[in-house]
């Protein structure tokens, strides 16, 4: 498989991650897992049609899709001439460019996304990332200001170890607005949220082998309870323990 993510243009930097492009340069299928991370994506399919959500959704040719917030990983598989082109979206920035009832109907799925809403596929392929950059700067609302912004980098701050009630009493709202405000404009609680934050922090500390850290010291640092606590967390997210990774 190849990936590749380009950054998007300055004034679009506050709310899209990165665009990517991912292939299968194989000769047969590949399987990929994909992890949560908190994001929206909009998915094109320039390619060879694949099946993602293990197995249940296909991303047919020339079709585009929207990929809600996940809450455990997910399979897709690839075929040997899939090619597909995302925009992955900072948390709550999706609603900077689109109008959507509440994220909360794509959370954990993949769904099909209106193709008069979708970049140009004729131009993508021509333009790309340039294309891509005119598009949504063109799409963006004048000085938008989505609701949650400050509460995310709240969150992310703090490693995904503050609880909702501190969350709410530190942004002048109630527990009930914050739930309101996240399922509409992430597709999950601000309890979930945080745990994908949190799991983020901790994948990437495992992750780093030279740190030194014992799993238990890696736990208690990101506010777990216990190593069983950080290896059921672990274990939901990416279906495998933390020895695994």
């Amino acid at each position: 498989m190849n990936y590749k993510e380009t950054k998007p243009h300055p004034a679009l930097g506050d709310y899209i991650d990165a665009f990517w492009i991912t292939t299968n340069n194989e000769s047969s299928p590949i399987s990929e897992k994909i992890l949560p991370d908190g994001c929206v994506d909009i998915i094109l399919n320039l390619g060879e049609d694949c099946k993602t959500d293990n197995g249940r959704f296909d991303i047919k040719n020339g079709e585009t899709c929207l990929v809600g917030t996940m809450r455990q990983f997910k399979i897709t598989e690839l075929k040997a001439e899939t090619k597909l082109l995302g925009v992955r979206f900072k948390p709550s920035a999706f609603s900077a460019f689109y109008k959507f009832s509440s994220l909360h109907e794509a959370t954990d799925k993949t769904i099909g996304f209106e193709k008069k809403l979708s970049p140009d596929f004729g131009q993508v392929i021509t333009g790309s990332f340039d294309y891509l950059n005119q598009f949504f700067i063109e799409k963006l609302v004048p000085h938008p200001t989505p609701i949650l912004m400050q509460v995310i980098a709240d969150i992310e701050k703090h490693k995904g170890t503050i609880s909702v009630f501190e969350l709410a009493n530190r942004h002048f709202t109630t527990v009930r607005q914050l739930e309101r405000h996240f399922k509409q404009h992430i597709g999950v609680s601000p309890k979930e949220f945080i745990n994908i934050i949190r799991f983020q922090f901790v994948h990437a500390a495992i992750r780093e082998k030279s740190s030194g850290k014992s799993m238990l010291e890696i736990a208690f640092e990101h506010g777990y309870y216990d190593h069983a606590h950080l290896a059921n967390t672990i274990k939901h997210y990416t279906g495998v323990t933390p020895t695994e990774l």
